[in-house]
């Protein structure tokens, strides 16, 4: 339905064969653009007009075709108005048809034909003789004289209605005061329109409920889409930069593993409860400095590096396991960086398992923060040896 709506709205604005042929018979017609354009003289055959201010002042005896920025024509045109503009205002009489796509599209004089108009807002007092279809956010008509079809979010009739007219709007659709439609009303929107006690419709009101929320069970599928792509997303990027670290900085992957492996039991005990410290003091030390104007700086600053030592530890969690399973398998000593991508998709793996599976990753992320702690520490502070 929506393609066959498309095509038959492509076919309303492009001008028919016959229009064409027309136009070749009659007079010559005329071509002007410019930034500014104002158009004083009259056209005795069609006018054609291109800029970003575009103003007709003399009448045109033939079709009037324009493109720009705005366009404005304040002189009555003899056949057909065909514009595409940002804002279209249409000031004097239309003896054809209307076809009109921009941002605003103002209708103040009236139509002798069809009237065909597509915008974010779109307002006709000019009361078409012809058929009315308009697309628009919010659209506002003041009469017509043949049947309308509107579709909109917030759309508003006032005037008097020859024929039938039907609605479809995500919004709120009003009746003023005093409108009278001479055919059918029928309106699909999410709630009943407003009608006054004023307004009549002589051919009797048919309402469509259309509700364009989503039910419960569309809502919940939505919601799980929406957390599986940030779960996906999460992961992608953690894979990405853990291989990044690992191949700009093999050496620090290398010396974390070494501590990994070849250190004590008491040593990985104690870097682990280290991490453990840092991850539960660190924000009670950052609250209490918040508490005083003069240390809210240094707050920021410890927060900042929090922040980072929170990142690296998970992310050298996912290296360390990479590069265990590799020296393990394969045997390979050196760190690629496709190793921290194994190891952290390892990782983002183990931590979707409920609760076990948080735990074991708030260990290794201990354990990597405590021992990326004290080698920063025997780096700001190397031992000096003495010599006898």
């Amino acid at each position: 339905m929506r393609y066959i709506l498309l095509t038959l709205l492509v076919f309303c604005l492009i001008p028919t064969s016959m229009d064409v042929a027309q136009a070749r018979s009659a007079a010559p017609a005329s071509f002007s653009a410019a930034q500014s354009l104002v158009a004083t003289s009259s056209s005795l055959g069609n006018s054609y007009a291109a800029g970003a201010s575009v103003v007709i002042t003399a009448p045109v005896a033939g079709d009037f075709s324009a493109v720009g920025g705005s366009v404005i024509t304040a002189a009555p045109v003899a056949g057909d108005d065909f514009i595409v503009a940002g804002s279209i205002d249409s000031r004097a009489n239309v003896s054809g048809d209307l076809r009109a796509a921009g941002w605003r599209v103002n209708i103040d004089q009236p139509v002798g034909g069809d009237l065909v108009a597509i915008g974010y807002s779109v307002r006709d007092a000019g009361r078409a003789v012809g058929n009315v279809f308009i697309i628009a956010a919010n659209a506002s008509l003041s009469g017509a004289g043949g049947p309308v079809t509107v579709y909109g979010n917030t759309i508003l009739l006032s005037g008097d209605f020859a024929g039938d007219v039907q609605l479809v709007s995500s919004g709120h659709v009003t009746l003023a005061p005093d409108t009278v439609v001479h055919g059918k009303l029928s309106y699909e929107a999410p709630e009943t329109a407003t009608i006054p006690d004023s307004a009549r419709v002589v051919g009797g009101i048919t309402y469509t409920n259309a509700s364009y929320l989503p039910d419960v069970g569309t809502s919940r599928m939505l919601a799980f889409v929406s957390i599986g792509f940030f779960i996906i997303a999460r992961i992608i990027g953690a894979l990405l930069l853990a291989g990044l670290l690992a191949g700009l900085f093999p050496k620090l992957a290398e010396a974390v593993i070494r501590r990994a492996r070849s250190g004590r039991p008491r040593d990985l005990l104690l870097a682990t409860l280290l991490g453990f410290a840092i991850f539960v003091a660190t924000p009670i030390v950052i609250a209490l400095l918040m508490l005083t104007f003069v240390g809210l700086g240094l707050a920021s600053l410890i927060f900042i590096l929090y922040a980072l030592l929170v990142l690296l530890a998970l992310m050298y969690s996912g290296i360390l396991i990479g590069g265990l399973l590799v020296r393990r398998l394969l045997g390979r000593e050196q760190i690629l960086w496709h190793d921290g991508v194994l190891g952290m998709a390892i990782v983002s793996l183990i931590a979707l398992v409920p609760v076990v599976g948080f735990l074991a990753v708030l260990l290794l992320a201990c354990f990597s923060s405590g021992t990326l702690l004290q080698m920063f520490f025997h780096f700001a502070f190397p031992h000096e040896e003495h010599k006898r």
